[in-house]
């Protein structure tokens, strides 16, 4: 009999297309004979708290509603957050239910065939997830630095004085908050799941109109 499986997918901007990781877990399930299920795919920052994340609500609301899933895709263990709290968190949260979660890029089930906790997998984890996090931290740390630099030098940032975006183009760059605002999402609700300013989400709302 297959067993059941969801995918989860997630990009961190608008602009980018999860196309890639959808492809590479659908050959990953025809190669283990999975079925799936249900897709789930989201854009959205990985800084943003598990609490916040409407497709990864979604993905446990329909797990409590089908038992018969036995297991969650990922393309990597970045795709469930930045950070090791609500990555770990996550995992717990799967695992609270019984369900295993497969990281595609590493091979690895937090739970056995047999159906007991892969206590390897748990520790690759922890370890994994403090590697991405500090990875985050360095890339940070040098945008900052290079930009501070730049700035000292005498650079400049941002749109040339009298220069313009159009409406269209707003609505393009900030095509996250239509789609939130859309599904009457709170101001407030936007800004913290985008990671933009209430000032902007409420300036794209006057726009979409």
């Amino acid at each position: 009999m297959s067993i059941e499986v969801c995918l989860l997918t997630r990009v961190s901007k608008s602009s980018q297309s999860y196309e890639r990781q959808i492809q590479d877990l659908t050959k990953e399930c025809e190669r283990k004979k999975y079925t799936i299920s249900k897709i789930f795919n989201e854009k959205i920052t990985g800084r943003v708290k598990n609490e916040n994340r409407k497709s990864w609500l979604d993905l446990l609301h329909y797990l409590d509603s089908n038992p018969n899933i036995k297991k969650v895709l990922v393309w990597e263990l970045t795709r469930l957050g930045r950070t090791p709290l609500q990555t770990l968190k996550a995992v717990e949260e799967l695992s609270n239910r019984n369900i295993s979660l497969v990281i595609y890029n590493y091979q690895l089930e937090t739970i056995n065939p047999d159906g007991t906790p892969n206590a390897i997998t748990q520790m690759l984890i922890t370890i994994l997830s403090e590697f991405a996090r500090t990875e985050l931290e360095l890339i940070e740390q040098r945008l900052s630095s290079g930009y501070k630099k730049y700035r000292a030098s005498g650079g400049k940032v941002g749109r040339k004085k009298g220069s313009t975006i159009s409406d269209q183009e707003l609505l393009i760059k900030h095509a996250d908050i239509v789609r939130l605002l859309k599904k009457e999402r709170s101001i407030r609700e936007i800004s913290k799941l985008t990671n933009k300013s209430t000032a902007t989400v409420l300036k794209i709302k006057k726009i979409a109109k």
